[in-house]
């Protein structure tokens, strides 16, 4: 298959399951992709995030074994928090090129209303133990994660099945941020941006700042559905392929590699 200019992979459920890092196998498909494109990963996590799930692995001894030396770092960006911020590897270092930050103000007034919202749904109960934070805090974006940043995957897998908590947290907390961009994250997540800011906008940006135009881009992604975290990138004029989990993606880049 013809490859992209630019190929653009969401990253829990696309690339990794939840907060886990990228496999071999997919680290050295990635790096392969890498010496033959321009790649991207969009995600609503922090950039340490990016680094530990995507950056490390590539770097990885064993995944050397089956792909280039050295992955070609300087094709690939990351796109943390929902698209609000973009980095691009320049010297040797991941150089942050924009950043849509959040005021210390907005940011309380944010929490403030999330931690309302889990409470008033009878959703989320912050008096119990959690796995790690349930409220993060990741400059651009505050993220709700109803049973906390480190809950094993099965346990998040099973929380919500069919969306109806996470939409009905979804639907309390736009109406009282209606400044703010409000969208289901992962599987237990809610994420909080500034108004307009989402995968769309870094999609705009990035095309924008690399010179390659949407149409030349491939948009990959697991929630490419109604309501889902990467539904943004239709507003957009890339071209979209959903996947199920990191094994169809792996099929994918496997074409476009081969």
């Amino acid at each position: 298959m013809n490859i992209p200019k630019l190929v653009m992979f969401d990253l829990d459920g696309t690339l990794a399951e939840s907060k886990q890092p990228i496999t071999a196998p997919m680290a050295a498909l990635l790096a392969r992709l890498l010496e033959k494109t321009r790649v991207a990963v969009i995600s609503g996590g922090a950039l340490p995030q990016f680094l530990s799930q995507v950056v490390d692995q590539l770097l990885r001894q064993d995944v050397r074994r089956d792909a280039p030396k050295e992955a070609n770092l300087s094709n690939l960006y990351l796109l943390p928090t929902s698209g609000a911020a973009l980095y691009e590897y320049l010297d040797g270092n991941w150089k942050k090129i924009y950043e849509e930050l959040l005021s210390d103000t907005e940011a309380i007034t944010i929490e403030a209303v999330l931690r309302a919202a889990g409470t008033e749904t009878g959703h989320i109960n912050f008096s119990e133990p959690s796995y790690g934070e349930r409220i993060e805090h990741r400059g651009a974006q505050v993220t709700l994660s109803a049973l906390g940043q480190q809950a094993p995957i099965d346990e998040k897998m099973a929380w919500d099945p069919d969306r109806t908590k996470r939409a009905a947290l979804h639907a309390h907390i736009s109406k009282h941020l209606p400044t703010f961009s409000v969208k289901i994250g992962g599987k237990t997540s809610i994420d909080v941006t500034k108004q307009n800011i989402d995968k769309a906008y870094g999609i705009h940006k990035l095309c924008e700042r690399i010179g390659v135009s949407e149409s030349d881009t491939l948009y990959v992604g697991d929630e490419l559905r109604s309501g889902g975290n990467d539904e943004a990138a239709y507003k957009t004029a890339v071209e979209t392929h959903p996947v199920t989990n990191p094994e169809d993606t792996m099929r994918l880049i496997r074409e476009m590699v081969s």
